[in-house]
């Protein structure tokens, strides 16, 4: 369903009952929310939680800033460098965060739990610590501060990133061989073992909305917001870090750095996950979110 949030329309999908405490899971770069797996929605819901999940803006089903260019990622970081409070982008993740507090708001939800995965957990973050009245509690999930000196991507799994946010694919077929290589370095060992699995969601989500150029300005959003480290910081809400020990795009100290910033967090790693989430993982995943949830 279509809500109005933050003055956009933001594609929402509802989960459970009313009445149980919500939990709002943010999906990360370029991802839509059909890529939040049923298993891990459906156990929250059995855990007795009400789960939203919603395509941010730019993918998906929701708004487009159509029309509206975005630096390629080079000159961007370049001139973040040596120009800090030059914007180049047409939107920050303090704006994507604001869309989130504006899902809750349609949706007539005074507090939830903030779950959100890879750059969905650093708009989590901002959520936590410039919205505290609205959260319940946090779990960033495969994310990072992207503080300076945190350990970045492999040089190969980097190329990947840079070459994805420049939007190449003309056609859904580009897209989709573009997008399988590049999950093939990103997932875990499980999850390259899946390929024909991954590869059908891909194609699902790309025939469900195929539009490159959010990827450039989402890209954009993550390097003008630049280090969370100080909103991190600045969270109160009960937090607890979940990150794979072999993720190769957001190494897990960067997951660390996250526990570390936040005041009484708590880190769990988890075993051979990658940049993913692997079936196998779920159900731990799950008991650990419902048990934080459940204790916040």
């Amino acid at each position: 369903m279509q809500v109005t949030a933050n003055g956009i329309n933001i594609e929402v999908e509802d989960h459970g009952k009313a009445a149980d405490p919500a939990i709002l899971l943010i999906m990360g770069y370029g991802t839509q929310l059909i890529a939040w797996p049923m298993d891990f929605v459906n156990g929250l819901v059995e855990s007795g939680f009400r789960v939203v999940t919603f395509d941010n803006r730019d993918v998906g089903l929701s708004y487009k800033c159509d029309g509206v260019s975005a630096p390629g990622p080079l000159r961007q970081l370049f001139t973040k460098r040596f120009f800090p409070n030059q914007n180049l982008a047409p939107y920050n993740l303090s704006d994507m965060a604001r869309d989130a507090i504006g899902v809750l708001d349609a949706l007539d939800i005074a507090k939830a739990h903030i779950v959100g995965a890879s750059m969905g957990g650093m708009i989590g973050q901002l959520v936590a610590a410039d919205h505290a009245d609205r959260v319940l509690s946090l779990t960033p999930i495969m994310s990072s501060t992207n503080a300076p000196g945190l350990p970045g991507a492999d040089p190969v799994v980097r190329k990947g990133l840079i070459q994805s946010a420049r939007a190449k694919a003309t056609t859904i077929d580009e897209a989709l061989i573009a997008g399988m290589a590049f999950s093939s370095i990103i997932a875990s060992e499980e999850g390259r073992a899946r390929e024909e699995e991954r590869k059908a969601l891909m194609k699902i989500a790309l025939e469900r909305s195929f539009y490159p150029a959010g990827r450039q300005r989402q890209m954009a959003a993550i390097i003008e917001t630049g280090n969370l480290r100080p909103k991190a910081k600045a969270i109160s809400a009960p937090t607890m870090v979940i990150h794979g020990t072999s993720d190769p795009l957001i190494p897990h100290p960067c997951g660390e750095d996250i526990a570390a910033n936040v005041n009484n967090a708590r880190l769990e790693l988890v075993d051979g996950m990658g940049h993913d989430l692997p079936p196998s993982k779920l159900p731990v995943m799950v008991e650990m979110i419902a048990e934080h949830c459940h204790a916040a």
